[in-house]
């Protein structure tokens, strides 16, 4: 199997066989004294200095929504705004012995293409996937759903490099929308075959030790 580890694919488990944004977190305090919700979304703008109708306005609305919507069947979900309620949340999902993964890649190279290597490691179901989600200041949309495997996925370059990928096997689809496009990809249905996807670079997962 060949891909980019800079997307985001979905497969079946079958195929998992050998074949950056650096916006800054807010300081705690100061996160919760700025408003997020989409029902002070003209307070939130206003803070930071955006008009509406605007493009950076339109990003900053969908990710709010991200953040509101309800949880889907077997899901816990939240979203953090500084390190410290990025760290205490993980650790009241999962509890202390935890530790933090995220896509490595050796060096820099010119070339996107990889392909999979012997030696990946089952990282278990006890996992909290956190997307990094796009606003003028760092926001984490974290969320565990039942019966996820967490994968380490080694990957080899065409010219070499060598990375470390994250990938999540969902055992259970049944929940998911019909119109979710991994059964487009796929052409399967909601519930009938476990579906897997690697995680984009900026996305990070918890898991227990």
């Amino acid at each position: 199997m060949v891909s980019s580890i800079h997307e985001t694919i979905y497969f079946f488990p079958r195929d998992l066989r050998t074949a950056s944004d650096r916006t800054p977190f807010l300081p705690d305090r100061v996160a919760k004294s700025i408003p997020f919700s989409s029902s002070k979304f003209p307070e939130i703008l206003n803070h930071f200095s955006l008009k509406p109708q605007t493009r950076e306005a339109e990003i900053m609305k969908r990710t709010i929504g991200v953040c509101e919507r309800e949880a889907i069947n077997g899901e816990q979900m939240f979203c953090v705004r500084s390190l410290e309620s990025f760290i205490d949340l993980s650790i009241a999902t999962l509890g202390k012995e935890i530790q933090l993964l995220s896509n490595q890649l050796s060096k820099e190279t010119n070339n996107p293409l990889f392909t999979i290597a012997r030696g990946m490691q089952d990282m278990g179901e006890n996992e909290l996937i956190c997307h990094k989600e796009r606003y003028p200041r760092a926001v984490f949309f974290c969320h565990s759903i039942n019966k996820t495997t967490l994968y380490k996925v080694p990957l080899l370059g065409r010219d070499g490099t060598k990375a470390n990928a994250l990938a999540v096997c969902h055992k259970d689809t049944s929940a998911w929308s019909p119109k979710h496009i991994a059964f487009q990809i796929l052409e399967v249905k909601p519930g009938t075959v476990p579906i897997c996807h690697f995680l984009a670079k900026d996305t990070l997962a918890w898991v227990s030790n």
